[in-house]
């Protein structure tokens, strides 16, 4: 029983596990927040670009 104490203890595998997940949320949210700005910033490109061509209507 002991020795099945000790092995849980120096177990380490679920803190990797954790780890990984923690580190695949951080990603995932750079990604949001990345595609979230440049998606705001290509839309106001195209609406400026949009602009310019009614206004130069032949």
């Amino acid at each position: 029983m002991k020795s099945l104490v000790v092995r849980f203890a120096k177990n380490e595998s679920g803190a990797t596990a954790i780890e990984y997940g923690l580190i695949a949320a951080v990603i995932g949210c750079v990604i949001i927040v990345g595609a979230t700005v440049l998606g705001n910033d290509l839309s106001d490109l195209f609406s400026r670009i949009g602009a310019r061509f009614a206004s130069t209507n032949v």
